[in-house]
């Protein structure tokens, strides 16, 4: 079955050299996939690529089979910082990609607002971001991309358009919880993969955690090398729909990550 989200060969080049060479990769629908490896490597240059905020120098990106190459607006990206806007509310920090999509504001707010209960930010619409902890920005700011990624809005919530009608969510995320404290980190982690499971998300996340990555993926890509080529892709076991609490201390977890950390080189 093809792939939700994939790409062919894509190689981007910066002074007339590769950063990244010949890029293979599929995203499945609903699926969850990091692409891990060290700094400087090519990972963000290559999330750039995807998300269409730059545009190849040889290969293509798709989307439901479409060529979306080079054209932005058809995935969400998140990047490390959460970027919202110190001046407006939660709420109306949420709504912007509704607004600019042209959502009158009041019915962005009625619809951004059915998603706080799921998001955990009830009581806040009204607080700013300085008010708000290190995983809750995270949360307002996930729950930003989530509106972002489908053509669904304010309009079609009111006239009944159901979610099959509805584009499918593919979500771009460049280290989201890096900068949050390791317990804060692993709430989070497993709070996305319920949002995902509920909202079905597909997400291709960037992560320089081997932990995380075995934790949330069914497949792991390995970007080494200079230029940045794809090395290996892992397929973590056992499937992300059947593994317990106590995955993160099995020998089947402790297994792959030595595989990974081989495959990186550490």
């Amino acid at each position: 079955m093809q792939a939700l989200f994939y790409c062919e060969g894509v190689t981007k080049n910066y002074n007339n050299k590769p950063v990244v060479e010949n890029i293979n990769l599929e995203l499945p629908e609903c699926g969850f996939i990091s692409l891990l490896g060290p700094s400087g490597v090519g990972k963000t240059t290559l999330f750039n690529v995807l998300a269409g905020v730059d545009d190849t120098d040889a290969g293509k990106v798709f989307l439901n089979g479409e060529d979306i190459t080079g054209i932005s607006g058809n995935v969400s990206y998140m990047l490390q910082k959460d970027l919202l806007l110190e001046y407006r509310t939660v709420l109306d920090n949420v709504i912007l990609p509704l607004v600019i999509r042209g959502e009158k504001k009041n019915k962005a707010r009625e619809f951004a607002q059915s998603f706080f209960h799921m998001f955990g930010l009830d009581g806040y619409e009204k607080k700013y971001p300085y008010e708000l902890s290190g995983g809750m920005r995270q949360r307002a700011a996930l729950l930003r991309t989530c509106l972002t990624s489908s053509r669904a809005n304010a309009s079609e919530a009111a006239s009944g358009v159901s979610n099959e009608q509805r584009e499918k969510k593919v979500i771009l995320l460049d280290e989201p919880f890096s900068a949050l404290d390791a317990i804060t980190r692993r709430k989070m982690q497993i709070w996305y993969a319920d949002i995902a499971n509920q909202m079905k998300i597909s997400t291709l996340f960037i992560t320089h955690d081997v932990e995380e990555a075995l934790a949330l993926s069914d497949t792991v890509y390995i970007l080494n090398g200079k230029p940045g080529i794809i090395t290996h892709k892992i397929d973590v076991q056992p499937p992300r729909g059947t593994r317990d609490a106590d995955f993160a201390v099995s020998r089947e977890f402790v297994q792959q990550k030595r595989i990974i950390l081989n495959a990186i080189g550490v």
